[in-house]
């Protein structure tokens, strides 16, 4: 018997994560693409504002609100590049930080669960893969 394309696959895993995603971002008060801001400040703790939209896949014109909201809210600080007049860095605030390690422990808990379906070598296997074959060309 066949097997289902990779992407195929891919395509339902990333489905169900979002749907399953979804809700308990907007129990944060984040969409998914403020999580994905959040994620990767934290990761890269000052970030100009088009370095950003490129690190994330955002297009750079949406991203000011999104940047905007997220500052409404107090979880993070845009402040005018010093080597650069008309760019602004980005970083999160403790608020931020807190808002992020919250949203994350709820989604690894769901993570879990849905990985519960996997013997626990299995899942050891597919989350060592999973960043390899994100990295590969």
């Amino acid at each position: 018997m066949e097997r289902e394309d990779l992407g195929a696959l891919l395509a339902q895993v990333v489905r169900r994560l979002m749907a399953a995603e979804r809700p308990l971002l907007e129990a944060h008060g984040l969409s998914m693409w403020g999580y994905s801001v959040l994620s990767h400040l934290a990761k890269q703790p000052t970030e100009t504002q088009q370095a950003l939209a490129q690190a994330i896949g955002y297009d750079k014109s949406r991203l000011i609100p999104l940047l905007d909201q997220l500052a409404e809210q107090g979880l993070l600080v845009r402040e005018p590049d010093p080597a650069n007049r008309r760019a602004h860095n980005v970083r999160l605030t403790p608020e931020g930080q807190a808002r992020l390690k919250a949203a994350k422990t709820d989604i690894r808990a769901m993570e879990d669960e849905l990985l519960s379906a996997l013997t626990a070598t299995e899942r050891r296997q597919f989350l060592a893969a999973l960043p390899r074959l994100a990295d590969t060309p």
